[in-house]
């Protein structure tokens, strides 16, 4: 099928919705399910078909594409989500995420997500994110976690990370939680001695992402061994 066009009419979202399905792997939906864990309908479409139509949409009508509002399925959403970080202009960038992120119920949708971040947005982001934090949905929280990943390679913004971390204080969100210690984990990475003073320090964290989070870090390559051993002095126990 044709993805890079100049307009999207409501017969080519139809059209493209029969497509999606000829690409179904039925044998494998039910183990996709039980790895995303959505109730959404699922087709269980191989990553890089999704990737290749999300690359000729992009190309084209991207607006119109997202203008039909096809969320059939598991999939669908996957391709909105993709496409939506593509938009250059902030205002449609905002209002298209906010809609698709009401529409989440697992965590794959959010993690898919990847903004382009950089000085001329990245306050804009930023209030985004600690407005999905605020939000009385799980998955919207997390998919402002997954904005606020984005500033921890800088380090103006590390502080502002800790605050919001200590904000999920009585966070009870199994997904929300996870994301939090693996942010956690990415800032003792990218920033080993102030991760460590907040940690000694008298943070709100909850157990779980303390745990969880120093989990992260013995998992991981980017850490020493020295350091693994010295970040087990900092699970909570009970």
């Amino acid at each position: 099928m044709e993805l890079k066009r100049q307009v999207w009419t409501k017969a080519d979202g139809e059209a493209f919705q029969s497509y999606l399905e000829s690409l179904s792997q039925p044998q494998k939906v039910d183990w996709a399910r039980r790895i995303i864990n959505t109730k959404m309908p699922l087709l269980a479409i191989k990553t890089p078909d999704i990737r290749k139509m999300v690359s000729a949409i992009a190309k084209g009508d991207l607006s119109g594409f997202l203008d039909l509002s096809l969320d059939r399925y598991y999939e669908n959403l996957a391709i909105n989500g993709s496409l939506i970080c593509k938009i250059r202009d902030f205002s449609e960038l905002e209002r298209r995420l906010t809609a698709y992120a009401a529409k989440i119920d697992n965590w794959a949708h959010c993690d898919l997500l990847s903004f382009d971040v950089n000085p001329s947005n990245a306050e804009d982001f930023w209030n985004l994110a600690k407005r999905y934090i605020a939000d009385d949905l799980p998955f919207v929280r997390r998919v402002g976690i997954v904005i606020v990943f984005h500033f921890v390679k800088d380090e103006k913004y590390v502080d502002k990370i800790f605050e919001i971390l200590n904000g999920f204080e009585n966070e009870t969100e199994y997904y929300v939680n996870m994301i939090c210690a693996w942010l956690l984990c990415e800032c003792f990475i990218k920033h080993r001695e102030k991760t460590l003073a907040f940690l000694k320090s008298q943070n709100t964290l909850n157990a779980f992402i303390v745990n969880k989070g120093v989990q992260k870090c013995r998992d991981s390559f980017r850490v020493s061994d020295e350091d693994k051993q010295l970040l087990l002095s900092f699970k909570i126990k009970g």
